[in-house]
């Protein structure tokens, strides 16, 4: 497609933008936040509070300055989505070779089943600190009901319940509130970095940075701004092409929103584990629901089951964000139909996708894999990942020949090679 077919399509009225219309405003604000809290998920928690309980405030500065980094690049995942009517998959598979396409899906799908795996264990864990319930129980449940949620649930209807599972890490501003932090360190600490500066410090924050920065969001965003078209009736990809100037600033303040939720939900989790465990001198967390079982007798009760249900909410979001991002991949990739829009029968692949990975991801905890190895495992796959489809997406949204008018201005490209840069040093400190 020629610039100037792009601008024209880009020109042409959408109906049911953003915040204009019946519900619209409910959906400028839908999508960010539902990808904002999929990144918290309980590995993401677990590393969070290991941070604090490490090195107390002197983290906090690192919420507030990841914040610009992961807008950044959720933003181009949404723009992508949008404008080229395709996930991020379909897009790769149109303009680079099939080895790049086959690595990316390969590495995606091998990462989302075994961190799904594991968020199933951290969410069983974290209710039986609740409840004394069997893990395998809980496990097992948690994934039926999330596969017939996927398999037999409407996408509006899917999306609305997402929306209020993120409400559920608002818990840790509670937990963090409880734990009585001291106000004057606590401002100081998110304004300016402290702490001892060594390597293992540094080595936390370039993990906090491979935490934050996963692609299944990326691949997510992307998949999730063509389902919001696929679900206004533009099915053909012709007419899910191009977009518009309103199009495009609600959906950068859709993700700034986003964003904003996930950082503030990392910095309260930080906080927390800063104000109680870094002062008892637990220092070594290795799991969100150890966290929680540790806030207990520190904070009070309260504080420990508002961290846990913080978990099992994460969880319950983050488990079919990964399930589906691994459908989508796969069946973009293979020219497959997907999309939670489309009835089984109409896509029986992808649903059979997020079937086989639903089920690997039970099978993992039924082999009585370490959770923690688990969480180790997934998370070099998905930071490695991580700089590839950076640069990726740096590259597709900057090509005139996917983005027409739309490419990259100059702020999202400094900041989305930053991110690169970043994100490519944390992978190497990790292996060096």
């Amino acid at each position: 497609m020629s610039v100037l077919v792009e601008r024209r399509v880009a020109r042409r009225p959408l109906p049911h933008l953003p915040g204009h219309g019946p519900g619209g405003t409910v959906r400028a604000v839908g999508l960010g936040v539902i990808t904002g809290a999929a990144d918290d998920d309980p590995s993401a928690i677990g590393t969070y509070a290991s941070a604090g309980a490490l090195f107390g405030t002197g983290v906090l500065w690192a919420a507030p300055a990841l914040l610009p980094l992961m807008a950044v690049t959720v933003y181009m995942a949404a723009k992508l989505g949008q404008v080229s009517g395709q996930g991020l998959a379909a897009a790769i598979r149109a303009r680079y070779p099939r080895g790049v396409l086959a690595a990316v899906v390969l590495l995606l799908v091998i990462g989302n089943t075994i961190e799904a795996g594991a968020d199933l264990g951290g969410i069983a864990a974290s209710v039986r600190l609740l409840l004394p319930v069997p893990e395998l129980a809980v496990i097992g449940v948690t994934a039926g009901g999330i596969l017939a949620l996927q398999i037999f649930g409407s996408y509006r209807w899917i999306r609305r319940v997402f929306r209020w599972l993120a409400l559920a890490l608002l818990a840790y501003a509670g937990a963090a509130i409880l734990a009585h932090p001291p106000a004057g360190e606590v401002v100081r600490a998110t304004l300016w970095p402290r702490g001892p500066f060594g390597r293992a410090y540094w080595t936390m924050v370039m993990a906090m940075i491979g935490t934050s920065l996963s692609p299944y969001l990326f691949v997510w965003q992307a998949s999730h701004e063509v389902e919001e078209d696929v679900s206004l009736g533009r099915r053909r990809l012709s007419d899910r092409k191009g977009t518009t100037a309103a199009h495009l600033r609600a959906t950068a303040w859709d993700v700034m929103l986003g964003m904003f939720f996930t950082t503030l939900v990392m910095y309260f989790i930080l906080l927390a584990a800063a104000a109680t465990l870094y002062p008892a001198g637990l220092y070594h967390i290795q799991s969100a629901a150890e966290a929680a079982r540790a806030l207990q007798p520190l904070a009070g009760p309260a504080a420990g089951a508002l961290f846990a249900a913080g978990v099992i909410g994460a969880g319950m979001l983050a488990v079919p964000v990964m399930t589906v991002g691994a459908a989508y991949v796969g069946c973009e990739a293979m020219g497959w139909k997907s999309g939670l829009s489309a009835r089984p029968r109409e896509a029986r692949e992808f649903y059979a996708v997020i079937a086989a990975v639903t089920a690997a991801a039970v099978g993992i905890n039924l082999a009585g894999v370490n959770p923690m190895r688990a969480l180790v495992g997934a998370g070099l796959v998905q930071g490695a990942l991580a700089p590839v489809l950076i640069l990726l997406l740096i590259l597709l949204t900057g090509d005139a020949k996917v983005m027409g008018p739309w490419r990259n201005r100059r702020a999202v490209r400094w900041l989305g090679w930053l991110t690169f840069a970043l994100t490519t040093a944390a992978v190497a400190r990790a292996v060096v």
